[in-house]
């Protein structure tokens, strides 16, 4: 096994605790919206996580140059109005119908990274990206699928994240990885501010409550700090695509957690979906030889 191949296993597997940290979040964030605006929580998460960036990316600020501040409020637009679109639609339709869309960039980033880079993408690959995609629909959908407000919303979600995604492999190449992430998480707070002030009945006057603190700290360190840290380094040697598809291991780890934490119910067919996510994530890993 080559080195370059030991370090693309090696950013894959932590790529799947990002998967992980994302979904077993999933449910905390929908509970805490429940009594907290959509925007005044993305503020408080993303603030604490950019203070607690701060302090990790420290002894690199004398690095930052224009290109770095630039990149990370790119990152940051993408970013922001993907979690701003999936947080309302989760108050439009079900949480089972946003993971599901939202997991549909896992289609969107090879067809984008083709158009927009002219990345080619292995055909076992995107064989991963259609088992994925199908395996998603029997884990999720508990209901009938229309073009609703959340739907629509949950959309345009998805196709960010996939720009998110196809973005951060190029530009971590680029610049320094820790600057990157700040400044991306900067740049989203600074939105959520602006748009809770303008949109929110309330930013700060809000139920500060266990279920508010345990969201925002949680989601905070993990879902935050570490999944963005990881996912914009480890990028650096693996595709857009496998991202993708590791990424979709977040509503499976969602509906275990459900399963144990919340109490929900998983179906043989939704057993069978996550199982279906599983094998996808395995075969975007096969390596096939050419014949001469």
């Amino acid at each position: 096994m080559t080195k370059a191949k030991l370090y693309e296993y090696r950013a894959d597997l932590l790529l799947l605790t990002v998967a992980i940290a994302w979904g077993v979040t999933f449910l905390m964030v929908q509970e805490a919206i429940e009594s907290t605006p959509v925007y005044a929580f993305l503020f408080f998460r993303f603030t604490l996580a950019s203070i607690l960036m701060f302090f990790i990316a420290y002894k690199f600020l004398k690095e930052t140059n224009i290109q770095t501040v630039l990149y990370g409020v790119i990152l940051g637009l993408f970013l922001f109005f993907a979690f701003a679109t999936q947080t309302f639609g989760l108050a439009y339709t079900k949480s089972s119908i946003v993971a599901f869309i939202t997991g549909l960039n896992v289609i969107c980033v090879p067809f984008l990274a083709y158009f927009i880079f002219k990345d080619k993408v292995r055909r076992n690959v995107f064989i991963a990206s259609l088992i994925a995609v199908f395996g998603l629909y029997l884990l999720t959908m508990s209901g009938k699928l229309t073009l609703g407000t959340g739907e629509f919303l949950t959309l345009i979600c998805a196709f960010l994240f996939a720009l998110q995604i196809i973005f951060t492999g190029k530009f971590s190449k680029q610049v320094n990885v820790y600057l990157l992430v700040l400044y991306q998480l900067i740049t989203v707070s600074v939105l959520s501010l602006g748009f809770s002030l303008a949109l929110d009945d309330t930013t700060f006057g809000i139920e500060y409550d266990y279920t508010f603190y345990k969201a925002v700290l949680v989601t905070a360190i993990f879902a935050t700090v570490y999944a963005f840290l990881i996912q914009t380094y480890m990028q650096q040697f693996t595709t857009a695509t496998k991202t993708a598809i590791i990424f979709t291991m977040e509503p499976v780890s969602a509906s275990i957690y459900g399963y144990f934490v919340g109490g929900e119910i998983l179906t043989s067919i939704q057993i069978f979906g996550a199982a279906l996510i599983i094998v996808a994530t395995l075969v975007s890993e096969l390596q096939f030889k050419r014949k001469k």
